[in-house]
């Protein structure tokens, strides 16, 4: 079995994956009350089903510092351990991007969070050696994905387009040169499912 990278992503249509300004109250930052890149998830999961299990569905994943908590002092705060409470999601090692250390934290359903600081590279070595068999995803947030894009490490890209322009905020498609085909689409009440291909350099 060949082991794939996946990423999945929330975007609204000008392609804006996280508002500006983000803190512990607002962790998707200005503009996002309610949370209209992912109502999808919460208000229509029945009809999302299958998008929302395989968010979670691999062996290993990989995040960015400000997905795991909000931009901060430099010092980690000791009781903070995710936006997901004491059973997160993932029930699978976790490697999250960080210019400081910190143990890893166990969490209830087999969640590990890895801290991370030698940078992406490494990150992805460690993940794809903790997947094993299985594949791996890049998780976010906006700038770590395209990082991975834009060396070429990802095969598969799963957007959510969620018909609302922000207007402000970090946006995927901004320095991004990675080439996107295309391969699968389904329309639900409050998303677009898009399914690319990651094009690789000859």
């Amino acid at each position: 079995m060949t082991q794939h990278v996946h990423a999945h992503m929330s975007l609204s249509l000008d392609g804006i994956g996280t508002g500006v300004n983000q803190s512990r109250e607002k962790p998707f930052g200005d503009g996002m009350e309610g949370e209209p890149l992912h109502r999808w998830m919460f208000e229509d999961g029945d009809n999302n089903r299958a998008e929302i299990d395989a968010i979670c569905d691999y062996g290993a994943f990989i995040m960015g510092r400000n997905m795991f908590a909000a931009p901060g002092p430099d010092a980690w705060e000791p009781e903070w351990k995710g936006w997901w409470g004491p059973n997160p999601p993932y029930h699978a090692p976790v490697f999250v991007l960080t210019h400081h250390q910190r143990p890893p934290i166990e969490m209830e359903g087999g969640t590990v969070f890895h801290f991370v600081t030698e940078g992406p590279e490494v990150a992805l070595s460690k993940a794809r050696a903790a997947a094993g068999q299985r594949n791996l995803v890049v998780a976010g947030g906006v700038s770590t994905l395209r990082h991975y894009l834009n060396r070429g490490d990802v095969d598969f890209v799963h957007l959510q387009i969620a018909p609302v322009v922000l207007g402000r905020g970090e946006r995927l498609w901004d320095g991004l040169t990675a080439k996107l085909e295309p391969i699968g689409a389904r329309a639900t009440r409050f998303a677009t499912h898009m399914d690319y291909r990651v094009s690789k350099a000859d």
